[in-house]
């Protein structure tokens, strides 16, 4: 899609769900490859790992708030103590097993959080930006909004949307939600959709670690279905490194997919886990 011209100045930016594993890539990311003040805001839930941060506890240009997305109050506060230029929104619920046993969790943090982050967010630039051009709301969404991936092909920035869990639903929302500020009240945003990311530090309810400590514990693999569900997979760093990209220099307004090319069946994924485990651990 396009791009804006230039790269925009930025130099606080607050980051949501930055404890978790791709938050907390991209904070890492941003302190060592820029100047920018990172207010890293998280709930610390399950998924939330402050240990994923332990190389960048001490700098000084990363401030930590542990924070409730939905707690709006809360939010009102770190803009006004903060005065971030941008905002990259990773909080969210992304479990598709966890979203079928408990969706209400994944309605709440997903879209009524994505709602109280956005209100927020639109009471500060009103405030302080609506004058200039030097804010942006960086809304971070995933594929599974585009329902299945088919044998061949790929997902487009123009696919239709056809979440088939709750958890895709919430996020589908969640997306529409961000479209909507920027269409009915001119909130300066950008839209993300990735695919499956792996990586370190990624928590172990996740296809690929699943696997891996399952196979090296002799444990038998589950599978969720046949395994024949086809997902396109993304190193975690590739990711956070587009997401800078899209958050400095795309086009206000647009929607962009980021993916690693690799569309695999869960199963070959889990062959070929298999086969490389019996190499390096027989």
């Amino acid at each position: 899609m396009t791009a804006a011209t230039t790269e925009r100045k930025i130099a606080t930016i607050l980051v949501t769900g930055g404890a978790g594993f791709i938050g907390s890539a991209f904070v890492r990311h941003l302190l060592a490859t820029t100047g920018l003040n990172v207010i890293n805001v998280d709930k610390l839930t399950y998924a939330g790992n402050l240990q994923s941060l332990s190389d960048v506890a001490e700098n000084p240009r990363h401030h930590f708030e542990r924070v409730d997305v939905c707690d709006e109050a809360a939010l009102d506060r770190l803009f006004a103590e903060y005065a971030p230029d941008a905002v990259a929104h990773l909080a969210a619920e992304s479990h598709v097993d966890r979203s079928i046993d408990g969706p209400g969790e994944f309605v709440n943090t997903n879209i009524l959080g994505t709602y109280a982050l956005l209100s927020a967010a639109r009471r500060y630039w009103q405030q302080r930006h609506a004058d200039d051009a030097t804010f942006v709301f960086h809304h971070i969404s995933t594929d599974e909004v585009f329902g299945s991936l088919p044998p061949t092909g790929r997902f487009t920035e123009l696919s239709p949307y056809r979440p088939n869990s709750p958890y895709s639903a919430s996020k589908a929302a969640s997306d529409h939600l961000v479209r909507a500020w920027h269409k009915t009240y001119g909130l300066p945003v950008v839209m993300t959709n990735c695919s499956n990311n792996y990586g370190p530090r990624q928590f172990p309810e996740k296809l690929i670690p699943l696997m891996i400590i399952s196979g090296l514990a002799g444990e038998r693999l589950h599978l969720y279905g046949n395994g024949t569900n086809v997902r396109d997979w993304l190193y975690v760093q590739d990711h956070v490194e587009a997401l800078w990209t899209v958050i400095s220099r795309g086009a206000i307004g647009e929607t962009y997919n980021i993916g690693g090319g690799e569309e695999l069946r869960n199963i070959d994924v889990v062959h070929a886990i298999c086969a490389l485990l019996d190499e390096l651990r027989p």
